[in-house]
């Protein structure tokens, strides 16, 4: 699964913005599986630097990724991501159609672990805050296509809030799914847009183009 130049989005000499395929993970991963880490090398575009990757997106989650094209934006990148500067929309197909047409969801976020299950990420008053804005675009076959605009940045955030904040889980998802369907081959949560201003120049954003995989299921 190379990154090649279709899957850039977004370059300039300061960052740059790439579709990450769904199954991809951004970095080293336990089974030994490739990730976007051993392509850098394939994104210099006429740097000798590589660029570095900014932020995550989960393995199975597809669409914009912000790499930084030196040290001094990087840390510029790094910055605007955690003083929530950020402008991100999620795509995702939700087992269900939620009541409402929009709304916000605000629900903390803990991470618990056991020897048994491993770790997973549960809504807890004991957590950390996360705030989360979600508007559906369409409606097909008692499933629902939903945008997702994250004003917090937690770990599964996304992906708890749909399946315990809207109680409809993001199809596919392996962890916090209801089932498992043989014909749904990925968990259906796409990184739509990315977007960060600049003071001088034009913002650095970009929009992925919607997956095939979501367009199989009628969207």
């Amino acid at each position: 699964m190379p990154i090649l130049a279709e899957h850039v989005l977004f370059i300039d000499a300061e960052a740059m913005i790439i579709d990450k395929p769904a199954g991809l993970p951004v970095t080293s991963v336990r089974d030994g599986s490739l990730s976007l880490e051993n392509y850098l090398a394939s994104l210099c575009f006429g740097f000798k630097r590589w660029p570095s990757i900014v932020h995550r997106l989960d393995r199975d989650t597809s669409g914009c990724l912000l790499l930084a094209r030196n040290p001094k934006m990087h840390r510029r990148l790094s910055e605007a991501f955690s003083q929530g500067q950020v402008k991100k929309c999620y795509w995702a197909i939700l087992e269900g159609v939620p009541e409402k047409n929009e709304g916000i969801i605000d629900l903390p976020l803990l991470k618990i672990s056991s020897p048994k299950s491993g770790w997973r990420i549960v809504a807890d008053d004991k957590g950390k805050r996360a705030v989360t804005h979600w508007e559906i675009l369409a409606k097909n076959k008692g499933r629902s296509l939903v945008a997702f605009r994250p004003e917090t940045g937690r770990t599964h955030q996304l992906r708890v809030h749909a399946a315990t904040g809207l109680g409809l889980p993001i199809v596919g998802d392996p962890f916090y799914g209801r089932h498992q369907d043989e014909n749904i081959s990925r968990m259906m949560l796409h990184a739509h847009s990315l977007e960060i201003a600049r003071l001088e120049k034009n913002p650095i954003a970009a929009e992925a183009p919607l997956p095939k995989a979501f367009t199989d299921l009628g969207f």
